[in-house]
């Protein structure tokens, strides 16, 4: 999306507007010219088998529909899949898990909706860009049975006060606020050293952002956005089911690790601390 001659300034005006709206809608674009869903980096997404190779851990990322816009966000593309390959990669180098993979070695990270029955497989599942997200009354009967029965959703990677509002207003109507509140996770909470003492909730802005920045901001929304969040809702026993980061894109810190090593120095580290004591808590509760 890049943004001589001298041409009248409505002219100018209309065509940047137009560019500006083509990028987008190619920048969403959920499918190539094949019918071929693709995540956001181009990358063929991996739909559910009907018979899972294996009992190991697989990852599972939210395919939804976006009903409103957010400024650098992908909808359900956003961070799919590689942030999760990365942090199954990391799981299964730092712990004994059993990593899900297929012939050449990479983890299995399918893609999954709210209504498919391949999503009770899931022993958890990722969603980013959710200050975007639309819910049919089918997919809120889904997430609400998923989460029931066990299941354990963690969204990352959306900014600022209208994406909050619009994603916790879709979560209520699946997990209704008088008996599923939402809450900001204390940092001595059990989640936070599953594995890693975490000590505080680390802002990791996108890596565009951060670059563009000199490497110096990370709120990707300035003062609104100048303290990440790590907020949950808990099951009747007291257990976290659903994670949201709120202000912070904790998941290109995975993504993202191996195209810069400042970056990669100044966020992987803390990311990772984070995201492996998400997945450990939420296999092991």
């Amino acid at each position: 999306m890049d943004f001589r001659r001298r041409i009248p300034a409505a002219t100018c005006l209309a065509t940047m507007t137009l560019v500006a709206s083509l990028a987008y809608a190619q920048r969403q674009s959920p499918v190539d010219s094949s019918g071929q869903l693709r995540g956001e980096q181009g990358d063929a997404a991996e739909l559910p088998p009907d018979e899972w190779p294996d009992r190991d851990v697989a990852g599972c990322h939210l395919h939804y529909t976006s009903v409103r816009r957010e400024s650098n966000g992908s909808g359900w593309r956003t961070d799919y899949p590689w942030a999760q390959r990365n942090l199954l990669i990391r799981l299964s180098e730092l712990t004994k898990a059993r990593i899900s993979r297929n012939e050449d070695g990479t983890p299995h990270v399918y893609l999954v909706t709210l209504t498919d029955a391949a999503l009770f497989e899931c022993a958890y599942v990722m969603a980013s860009d959710v200050g975007t997200i639309g819910l049919s009354d089918p997919e809120v009967d889904g997430l609400r049975r998923y989460l029931r029965k066990g299941g354990f959703l963690w969204v990352d990677d959306f900014w600022g006060e209208a994406a909050w509002e619009h994603w916790s207003r879709e979560l209520a109507r699946a997990m209704p606020p008088d008996e599923y509140s939402i809450e900001d996770v204390a940092l001595s909470d059990p989640i936070f050293h599953s594995m890693f003492d975490v000590r505080q909730i680390p802002q990791v802005p996108g890596i565009g952002f951060w670059r563009s920045g000199r490497g110096e901001v990370t709120s990707e929304r300035g003062a609104e956005t100048a303290v990440p969040h790590f907020r949950a809702v808990r099951d009747t026993h007291g257990r976290i089911i659903v994670a949201m980061t709120h202000d912070t894109d904790l998941s290109n810190a995975f993504e993202r690790e191996t195209e810069d090593p400042a970056y990669f120095r100044r966020f992987s580290v803390e990311g990772y601390s984070v995201g492996l004591n998400v997945l450990l808590y939420a296999m092991s509760h």
